[in-house]
C-alpha cells in the first residue's frame, strides 16, 4: 500500500471538493465528519452499498444513485474497478436505519482490481469521480444541508459535456405532464419563477400561473431562512430563473418538498436558454452553506 505522506493534503483536498482542509467535526449533525481510517471496497451493491473490508456498509455521501437499472449498473462498473484499493474513508453523521454510514471515499494509489502490479494510479474522489462522469447527481439526500457543496461544480461540468445522465435533459419545471410522469423519481429540472408565495411555515415557489400544469416547490420555514441569509427574497426570486432537484410528488400538481437550501440553484439568463438545462455558458451561482 502506498499510503505514507501523500494521505495527508492531496487527499483532504480531494474529498472537501476545494482547498486541502480537514474534513469538519463541527457544525450540522449530518456533516460532522469522523476522523479518517483507512479500508477497502469489497463489493458494490445494486444500490451503491458498499461492502466495506472492515465489515461495514456504507453508501457514498451528497449524491444520488441513478434510478435506471442501465444507468445503475454503468456506476457500480465504475465503482467495481476501484475493488481492493486502499480506500480514505470519512463517515459522516449518524448511520442509517439499515446500520449503513454515509461515507466520503478517496480511492488511494495503488493498484486494484484487473490492473497490473506496480501500475502508477492517481487517487479518486469516488463521490466526485462518479459525478464527474455523469453517473449520478447532487442530492443532500434527506439531510437539511448538502455536506459537500463543490461537488455541484463537477457536475455541472458533466452536464456541460452532456455525459451519462445528462444525455438528455431533465424535464422542464413547466412541463407539468412530464413531471407527472416522473412522478416518485428524482429529477433536476430547471424553469422561470413565475410566483412565490410566503406562508408562516413554508414558501411555496411557482413556476406556472394558477391553473396549469407545472411545478410547485415547497420550501421549509428553516430552509427558506437560509436563503433569505444568501440575499434572496421572494421579489427578488420571482422571474429568475432556477434549478431544483428532489423527488417528484403529485398533490394539485407536480410538487418538489426542499429540505435543503442548496438543492435551490439560481442560474444567470444564458443558462436559461433553451429546453436544455446544460445549455449556454455554465455561470450559475449554487447557494453555499
Amino acid at each position: 500500500m502506498r499510503w505514507g505522506m501523500r494521505s495527508g493534503a492531496a487527499v483532504l483536498g480531494l474529498i472537501s471538493g476545494g482547498p486541502a482542509l480537514a474534513a469538519p467535526r463541527s457544525g450540522p449533525a449530518e456533516c460532522r465528519a469522523a476522523p479518517a481510517r483507512i479500508d477497502r471496497i469489497e463489493g458494490v451493491g445494486p444500490r451503491g452499498e458498499i461492502a466495506l473490508g472492515s465489515g461495514g456498509r456504507a453508501l457514498l455521501g451528497s449524491l444520488r444513485w441513478p434510478e435506471d437499472p442501465d444507468a445503475a449498473g454503468a456506476a457500480a462498473a465504475w465503482l467495481a474497478r476501484h475493488r481492493g484499493r486502499a480506500l480514505t474513508v470519512t463517515v459522516r453523521g449518524e448511520p442509517d436505519r439499515w446500520g449503513r454510514s454515509r461515507i466520503d471515499a478517496i480511492a488511494e494509489g495503488e493498484a486494484g482490481a484487473g490492473e497490473a502490479k506496480g501500475t502508477e494510479v492517481e487517487p479518486v474522489d469516488l463521490a466526485g469521480g462518479l459525478i464527474r462522469s455523469g453517473l449520478a447527481q447532487v442530492d443532500a439526500g434527506e439531510g437539511d444541508v448538502l455536506c459537500r457543496p463543490g461537488l455541484l461544480a463537477a457536475e455541472a461540468a458533466a452536464r456541460r459535456a452532456g455525459l451519462g445522465l445528462w444525455r438528455a435533459p431533465g424535464p422542464a419545471a413547466a412541463d407539468g405532464a412530464a413531471l407527472r410522469a416522473a412522478a416518485g423519481r428524482f429529477v433536476v429540472a430547471q424553469g422561470r419563477i413565475v410566483g412565490v408565495g410566503e406562508r408562516a411555515a413554508r414558501t411555496y415557489l411557482d413556476f406556472v400561473r394558477r391553473g396549469e400544469d407545472g411545478l410547485t416547490v415547497i420550501v421549509s420555514k428553516r430552509t427558506w431562512r437560509r436563503l433569505q441569509d444568501h440575499g434572496l427574497s421572494a421579489a427578488g426570486l420571482k422571474g429568475r430563473i432556477v434549478r431544483v432537484r428532489g423527488i417528484v410528488e403529485i398533490g394539485r400538481g407536480p410538487v418538489i418538498d426542499v429540505a435543503s437550501a442548496e438543492m435551490i440553484e439560481v442560474l444567470g439568463e444564458d443558462d436559461g436558454r433553451g429546453h436544455d438545462p446544460g445549455a449556454g455558458p455554465e455561470r450559475e451561482r449554487a447557494l453555499r452553506r
